[in-house]
């Protein structure tokens, strides 16, 4: 094939081609967009887990989520730093928040080698706190000087 008998210029064939092209690049887009606004999903709802459980009042699972391990009973001494009865203290109905009826997780923020959740209890104006280590997803509350505000475009 030579320059004098190149095949004619399909302009629809083009544009198809460009369409695609653009609508690939605006997939793409998108699907970044979506994964960027989710990526703290999979703490957000360990954290939520955790406060249905407990809302449950399934403290046994609740602790087990704390931890991050399910068989905890099997070896409680692992866990003297923080042993289930003093959790049931801490997290039950004599603990700081009272009985927990109700639950919504506001916002989250990645803060080094964990994400901090902002959820919100029964409806107090002070939202609740929880530290989720990105490694293993162990719960602690988070340290007090770092707390969000969850009054951004995407706060959930």
């Amino acid at each position: 094939m030579s320059l004098l008998n190149a095949p004619e210029y399909d302009e629809r064939r083009a544009r198809r081609k460009l369409l695609m092209v653009w609508s690939t690049v605006a997939g793409v887009l998108v699907l970044a967009a979506v994964l960027f606004y989710l990526r703290n999903w999979p703490y957000e709802h360990v954290a939520d887990k955790f406060f249905t459980a407990i809302e449950h009042n399934d403290m046994e699972q609740a602790y087990a989520l704390y931890m991050a391990d399910p068989n905890w009973k099997t070896h409680p001494q692992d866990f003297k730093n923080y042993p289930f009865g003093q959790f049931v203290l801490d997290w039950g109905p004599s603990g700081d928040w009272g009985i927990i009826r109700n639950h919504k997780v506001k916002c989250s923020a990645r803060i080094g080698s964990g994400v901090i959740v902002a959820t919100t209890i029964n409806g107090r104006p002070e939202p609740s706190y929880l530290w989720v280590e990105k490694k293993d997803k162990t719960l602690t509350v988070a340290p007090s000087h770092l707390q969000l505000q969850c009054n951004s475009l995407f706060a959930q």
